[in-house]
């Protein structure tokens, strides 16, 4: 079953050099219920521009996007999304940054802390909910920017390069965290990345997209098993990880963009 459907988007920006950008040009994707789909591309393929779009943050200029059936309009209820910026509210203690998003739906006090710290535990925070963000390491900053997400117990979840502000270990540890957690939950994950390696562990299916303007240039399952987090240190050395990593790249090597991605 889909969940989320993609018909025909295209999207134009016009920025103050008054020169049309060309991000998306007829768009059409399935996500299928309980996928952890990864969008790859060169930057100014337009990954970042489709996700906006899903999550209702950007309008599509011709084309439509729905939701369980439901045309989006706007934001809504059913998404959730963690920013590459970790978009935390600095004067907030962890705590309040996880529960903000059911606060603003009209969730009582009690059960929206319950419920965030139930949330906190999950990702490794217990002990840290009443500190702020600034004494919070680049990692524990997105951890709760994820476990905010995940608190409002969106439909679909959507991860625009959210491990990219922090160091190769730490990406990693957040890497096969959110694989654990996403192996509990199923939530359906669209997950923007420019990183081969990121899409192959974490996803099931690697949609790859074209320069500017955004095409869907190819679609790849993972043909690795699940669950992985069982076997995370042996992921990259399943014969799929190499012959699947070796034909993205040889596809990427190609694909030129003809200006840095500013969105």
């Amino acid at each position: 079953m889909n969940i989320i459907e993609i018909a025909g988007v295209t999207k134009r920006f016009i920025p103050r050099s008054g020169d049309v950008v060309h991000a998306l040009d007829s768009v059409d994707l399935s996500v299928r219920e309980n996928e952890f789909l990864t969008l790859l591309g060169p930057s100014g393929c337009g990954k970042t521009t489709l996700l906006r779009t899903i999550a209702g943050l950007e309008t599509a200029d011709s084309g439509t996007i729905t939701v369980e059936g439901a045309v989006v309009s706007g934001p809504g209820p059913e998404r959730a999304m963690v920013f590459q910026s970790f978009a935390l509210l600095p004067w907030m203690s962890v705590i309040d940054n996880v529960s903000f998003g059911l606060r603003m739906r009209g969730v009582a006090k009690s059960e929206r802390e319950d419920r965030a710290a139930a949330i906190i535990d999950k990702i490794g925070l217990t002990g840290f909910e009443r500190k702020q963000p600034h004494e919070l390491s680049g990692g524990m900053q997105q951890r709760v920017g994820l476990a905010r997400a995940l608190a409002v117990k969106p439909r679909v979840l959507l991860m625009d390069e959210p491990f990219s502000a922090v160091d190769e270990q730490t990406r990693r540890l957040l890497q096969e965290q959110l694989i654990q957690i996403w192996e509990q939950d199923r939530t359906t994950v669209v997950f923007v990345t420019h990183s081969i390696d990121e899409a192959i562990l974490l996803g099931d299916r690697i949609v790859l997209m074209s320069p500017r303007p955004g095409r869907i240039s190819e679609i790849k399952e993972v043909a690795i098993a699940r669950p992985r987090s069982q076997l995370l240190d042996q992921v990259e050395s399943n014969p799929e990880w190499g012959r699947l990593k070796h034909h993205m790249w040889s596809l990427l090597r190609g694909l030129q963009p003809e200006e840095v991605e500013t969105r």
